[in-house]
């Protein structure tokens, strides 16, 4: 398993199209220069051991530093055994709404990207809790089992898109029935699901039936609706290019709003209750006073322990290109002149 130290200096790549484009500029301004001085064949004549490839190569190199330097910055690192540690903790699921109404931009940037920062915030938040994943539509799949893997929890998060199931539609029953599934019995923690949605239903009305078994099985549900009440159509765009708006049987554009009845409904039959998710703040307040007011129940957990820092390879890479730069001069080689390869000079 590995760790990225610092992502941020992942910025850093920026500089490799920088350099490449700076490096183009300068080329195209020296050549000009030089075609004011003289004329193609006398500069050839004039400098007959420069090497237009080496130049190119030089490029390449200086490249390769960079990006080894930046894999450096963000200091990787591997973790070299696995180990079981006792924890105290809460069992989370978030059921993440991945249906096309949740490309409505009543909340920024959209209704999804939203959610994923909501939960994301959550998941910063947390200390020694498990979390697991759903996404749904009008099925539900497992995203991420039950994990302490912080991590590897938010990298699965940032992949949910509304094109990754293929049954469109909301049935929040569905998300209901596969979370009771997602809890150990064995660990016998306390059990909070959180369903992030618009609210809409098209789960013929059994998601508050559902729900109510799911309360009896004692898992606390608290829903969390982003959107706006007054609605808006469902955009549909093509390479982040908008296009229309989506249409119904009709040909009518669709409007869809968030329904804060059918979320209430749902989290009150489950001993707990509706959350506002326009507030990223507000959300994470309220779900840390939930947690705060939970009892923790102590479970084990196998993860990676004793990370090292790799940064030194790539940071050695990077030095020993530059330093190949360095010694690497623009004209072409003597000795490999001298082997006459493609005889040249015959």
């Amino acid at each position: 398993m590995y760790q990225l130290e610092e992502q941020i200096w992942f910025w850093g790549f920026l500089g490799i199209p920088v350099l490449l484009v700076g490096s183009i500029l300068v080329g195209v301004w020296k050549q000009k220069a030089r075609r004011k001085f003289a004329d193609v064949e006398l500069l050839q004549a004039l400098s007959p051991d420069r090497s237009p490839f080496k130049t190119s190569l030089k490029l390449i190199l200086r490249c390769l530093a960079l990006f080894f330097l930046v894999i450096a910055l963000v200091n990787p690192k591997i973790g070299s055994k696995l180990e079981t540690v006792k924890r105290e903790g809460v069992d989370l699921v978030f059921a993440v709404d991945v249906s096309r109404s949740m490309l409505a931009e009543d909340a920024a940037p959209n209704r999804l990207e939203k959610a994923k920062q909501l939960v994301s915030q959550i998941v910063n938040n947390l200390v020694s809790d498990r979390i697991g994943i759903i996404a749904y539509a009008g099925k539900a799949f497992p995203q991420l089992p039950i994990t302490t893997d912080y991590g590897v929890g938010k990298m699965f998060l940032q992949s949910l898109s509304t094109e990754m199931l293929s049954s469109q539609g909301t049935a929040i029953d569905q998300a209901l029935i596969l979370a009771q599934t997602f809890y150990s019995d064995d660990a016998q923690t306390n059990r909070i699901l959180f369903i992030i949605s618009d609210g809409e239903d098209h789960g013929d009305n059994i998601a508050k039936e559902v729900a109510k078994q799911v309360g009896d099985q004692g898992i606390r549900i608290f829903t969390i609706g982003v959107g706006d009440n007054q609605g808006v159509p469902i955009p549909i765009k093509q390479n982040g290019v908008m296009m229309t708006y989506k249409k119904d049987e009709n040909g009518e554009v669709v409007i869809t709003k968030r329904n804060e009845e059918t979320l209430r409904s749902i989290a009150e039959v489950a001993n707990g209750f509706y959350i506002d998710g326009n507030s990223t703040a507000e959300v994470v307040d309220q779900v840390s006073t939930i947690l705060d007011q939970m009892d923790k129940k102590e479970f084990e957990s196998t993860q990676f322990a004793e990370y090292k820092d790799q940064f030194q390879w790539f940071l050695g890479l990077g030095l020993l290109i530059l330093i190949i730069d360095v010694l690497f001069l623009e004209r072409k080689t003597g000795w490999v002149q001298r082997l006459n390869l493609f005889n040249e000079n015959l």
